[in-house]
């Protein structure tokens, strides 16, 4: 029988006890279910690992030692740091739905494990279907021949089945009287159905290209546009000057891709408890944690180089983005008020790389302009997520240093942001600099009513509960946005027309 996931059957059912023969080894053979990629779509090594990075890097530096005494050693000195919430992991439930016929059934389950020992019974002690567990402990790491040699002495004379996913299962189906291939791929499927015919297959998920480009957070790339606002404002249009800030625009993009996923694998527990970040493919699982800690591993380097290859002082630049962004997902988030002046300084941080790249002098005025634009659309992104917090009964953000009752006092501060940000705009139009660099400087003064409807119909979504999370998205697919940033470039174009004569 072959089970695709999130279905039992081709007949759509739920498959029983008595399905393929296996009433009968229900009642005598008891059923050991491996954990990582088979009972969970993920890996515990690998979510605990995170879990004791986020509390301390320098923990990584241990961690290589400790691998040097062994996996397993490496494993419990892991688990012995770190607090795993079982109720979060990414649960095969096509599986779940199984085993909890046969537990129903009274049939004996195990649950067998390479994790540690102390967390594979955090897991059983959560589902409530394990009989007994067995795991990895300082000395024995349990994994394929270790495996088996524990199942076999553990389970007696009367045999055993087996349920798991990889090539070191492949050891302990050969020794099991039945087995249940779930979640592999097809090599590992074609030669277990080489040995015997499978009690049940669940499908694995297939690869997909688009939790691959979600992941990668395409998208935010449009943040990078902020690196041409120096070229922009100076009226410069060389290619000479916007070739290079093209090129910091690519690698600024790898490097912002390379963080959020750094920042999406420290923030597993938070998103599956958040009602939609739970989908991202880290967080759901659709996307295994090695790979993302590759392709972090793989963009960041090339961004630097790239960065490293278009000047030093933007590669200095780039670096601090790298170090704050970091700090930001492993610390920074969780601090009240912290979190979204250090959001608000990123945006900024983009402005001022722009002007490094493209030789531009950046002036006071737009520095004070951004950031505070920036910290009312960073309040926007707290506010939005609070809300959805209330929305759905919880007190507090998870991974955040908000409660839902900071959400007056937050919506507060964003408008008066927003407002001050655009105070400052009409006090440059009426400098003598704006003078100079627009000859037709009056006409900015019509950005100023854009702008202000712009901001206040952004806060009055958020009251209505109509933005979700990023407000960046929202703008991007928001048209009365593009028709706002549509007739401010209009304006300016005007404003700046005589200047390029």
């Amino acid at each position: 029988m072959s089970v695709s996931p999130g279905s039992f059957s081709r007949a759509n059912r739920e498959p029983s006890a008595s399905d393929n023969g296996t009433a009968q080894a229900g009642a005598s053979l008891p059923l050991y279910v491996d954990l990582d990629g088979t009972l969970i779509y993920s890996d515990l090594l690998f979510e605990s690992f995170l879990l004791l990075i986020k509390r301390n890097p320098f923990y990584l530096f241990l961690c290589m030692w400790w691998l040097l005494r062994g996996r397993a050693f490496l494993k419990v000195q892991i688990a012995q740091r770190v607090e795993l919430d079982a109720s979060l992991l990414p649960y095969n439930e096509t599986l779940l739905a199984w085993l909890r016929g046969q537990h129903a059934g009274g049939r004996r389950l195990v649950l067998a494990s390479a994790s540690d020992a102390g967390l594979v019974r955090q897991v059983a002690d959560h589902l409530g279907l394990f009989d007994d567990v067995l795991g990895s402990d300082a000395a024995h790491n349990l994994k394929s021949h270790n495996k088996l040699r524990a199942i076999a002495q553990h389970a007696g004379a009367q045999g055993f089945a087996y349920a798991g996913n990889s090539t070191a299962d492949l050891a302990v189906w050969e020794q099991a009287a039945e087995i249940v291939v779930v979640n592999a791929s097809q090599s590992v499927a074609r030669r277990a159905e080489g040995m015997r015919k499978p009690a049940l297959v669940i499908a694995p998920r297939p690869f997909s290209w688009r939790a691959l480009f979600k992941a990668l957070r395409l998208h935010q790339w449009t943040k990078n546009v902020l690196l041409f606002v120096p070229l922009l404002a100076a009226h410069n249009l060389q290619w000479e000057f916007w070739w290079p800030t093209l090129l910091a625009f690519v690698a600024f993009g790898m490097c912002a891709s390379a963080t959020y996923i750094v920042n999406d694998l420290f923030d597993l527990a938070s998103d599956r408890a958040h009602p939609r970040k739970r989908l991202r493919p880290f967080a759901a699982a659709t996307l295994a944690i090695p790979l993302g800690l590759i392709l972090a591993g793989a963009l960041l380097p090339l961004s630097l180089l790239l960065a490293a290859w278009i000047s030093l002082p933007f590669l200095g630049l780039m670096i601090v983005y790298v170090v704050a962004t970091l700090l930001y997902s492993a610390r920074l988030k969780q601090l009240a008020i912290v979190d979204v002046l250090v959001l608000a300084s990123l945006y900024t941080h983009r402005i001022l790389a722009g002007g490094i790249v493209g030789g531009i002098v950046i002036s006071n005025w737009l520095l004070a302009v951004s950031l505070f634009i920036f910290l009312s659309l960073a309040l926007v992104k707290r506010c939005a997520e609070l809300e959805v917090m209330s929305e759905g009964g919880r007190t507090s953000a998870a991974g955040r240093g908000y409660r839902t009752s900071d959400l007056p006092y937050l919506i507060s501060m964003g408008i008066a942001s927003g407002f001050v940000a655009v105070l400052l705009l009409a006090l440059y139009i009426d400098t003598r600099k704006a003078d100079a660099l627009y000859p037709y400087a009056d006409l900015l003064w019509m950005i100023l009513p854009l702008m202000l409807f712009w901001i206040m119909r952004l806060w009055l979504k958020i009251a209505r509960m109509e933005i979700h999370d990023d407000p960046l998205l929202f703008a991007i697919t928001d048209r009365a946005s593009w028709i706002v940033a549509l007739l401010v470039g209009v304006i300016a174009l005007a404003a700046s027309f005589g200047g390029w004569a």
